[in-house]
């Protein structure tokens, strides 16, 4: 192989046997040997367990809207690694990102051999600053990866503003087993004197992130949900727009990135009205609520909603979302090996509802054959479970049968859905 023909993905394979190690040590010594582009650059830092993506489209489509060069960098990609690093709406070109990951290689063969390797989330985490360091952006959007305190994205001393948006149990292997443990870690992007917003959050992680911002006297924004005006409107602090993001978790998601940009607002940055109101209506963030169609082999297209789904709370909003359809639910589902299967399944599942269970592809995946012996356990009235090795089949018999189909359980899943239905 080439290296005119290696791409971006065959790079970063190549970190993906070093795992997850949480700690800055690396990223900073890395981004030393990068010139420290984070330095170089004013962001808004965004962490939580569920809705930092959507946030994170908000507030980059309401500050494109403003006139400003915004960069968005979030994770996980869907598709393509490239979703990850953006300017606007405009994915890295191919050829920046392969240079941006030439540049950290070369940065991170002259580490110290005693930090360990690099992960594949700090290179491509490290590639990102390089990147918009270069492109001299007015300012920057950054979603942290994993927790907060140890991610590699939190390297920035004093960020324009600190964002939490929710906090529920995820990732509790790593972070901790109790919300108050997931909390300190999602409260380490605080940092001294800063400006924080943060979202309504359940009463044991409130008290660990109150402490903190009063440890660090962060001047804090907490945020109620907007208003519900229906029809696809809400209004939050007397300013109404239209929602293009489906599902109630919205109301508290745009709330979060309005406090975001009502605190850029007080520090300078011009923000107007019009552009709130139309970056709102404007921002995409796909694979959350989304409906989309698929093909059959025959030829013959079918209408069905995608979601990820992948931790308890997600499940609640996607439940709350379907619930009003008065049906039962044909689910093709599978999930990650590391998620709480038996909660997700209590969340989604309804007596007479089916069931495709599937592998999700390229991940540590748990057995669909286990997805459907904890859903029969749950539910033995089930009106249908099967096991599929792969997506096409699963989605064959989901449209077989009568009711609405719904794909979700892992971003991952819904991934794979778009690649093939785009052919990216």
């Amino acid at each position: 192989m080439t290296q005119a023909t290696v791409t971006p993905a065959q790079i970063l394979q190549r970190f993906e046997r070093f795992g997850i190690h949480l700690g800055l040590e690396r990223s900073q010594q890395l981004l030393a040997k990068l010139g420290d582009p984070q330095r170089r650059l004013p962001i808004v830092h965004v962490a939580g367990t569920n809705g930092k993506g959507s946030v994170c489209a908000y507030l980059s489509s309401v500050l494109s809207a403003a006139g400003y060069r915004v960069g968005r960098y979030t994770s996980p990609h869907l598709v393509d690694w490239r979703e990850r690093i953006c300017i606007g709406e405009t994915w890295i070109a191919q050829a920046d990102l392969l240079l941006a990951l030439e540049q950290v290689q070369q940065a991170g063969q002259l580490l110290d051999p005693a930090l360990g390797s690099l992960t594949q989330f700090e290179v491509i985490t490290a590639a990102a600053w390089w990147y918009f360091a270069q492109q001299r952006l007015d300012l920057a959007v950054i979603e942290v990866g994993l927790g907060g305190r140890l991610d590699a994205t939190n390297v920035c001393e004093r960020p324009l503003v600190s964002v939490i948006t929710s906090l529920s149990r995820e990732h509790w292997q790593r972070l901790g087993p109790t919300l108050a443990d997931i909390a300190a870690e999602k409260a380490g992007i605080l940092k001294p004197h800063c400006p924080a917003v943060v979202g309504p959050l359940p009463p044991e992680a409130d008290a660990v992130v109150s402490a903190r911002l009063a440890e660090l006297a962060c001047p804090t924004l907490r945020v109620e949900p907007a208003r519900d005006l229906g029809q696809g409107r809400a209004c939050w602090r007397g300013i109404e727009y239209s929602l293009s993001l489906a599902g109630a978790m919205q109301l508290t998601n745009s709330a979060v990135a309005l406090a975001a940009l009502q605190v850029l607002r007080e520090q300078g940055w011009q923000i107007s009205e019009a552009a709130l109101t139309s970056g709102l209506a404007q921002t995409r963030w796909a694979g959350r609520l989304q409906w989309t169609t698929w093909t059959d082999p025959a030829g013959q297209t079918h209408r069905l909603l995608i979601d990820g789904a992948h931790n308890v709370a997600a499940a609640e909003y996607l439940r709350q979302f379907v619930e009003p359809w008065h049906t039962s639910i044909t689910w093709v589902m599978g999930m990650l090996s590391t998620k709480d299967h038996l909660g997700i399944l209590k969340t989604l599942l309804r007596p007479g509802d089916c069931l495709q269970a599937l592998p999700v592809p390229d991940h540590s995946s748990l057995d669909p054959v286990e997805l459907v012996r904890l859903a029969q356990s749950l539910h033995p009235d089930l009106a249908q479970t099967a096991v599929h090795q792969d997506l096409e089949a699963a989605l064959a018999a989901a449209f077989a049968g009568p009711y609405p189909v719904v794909v979700c359980g892992s971003l991952y899943l819904v991934g794979q859905f778009l690649a093939r239905t785009t052919g990216t």
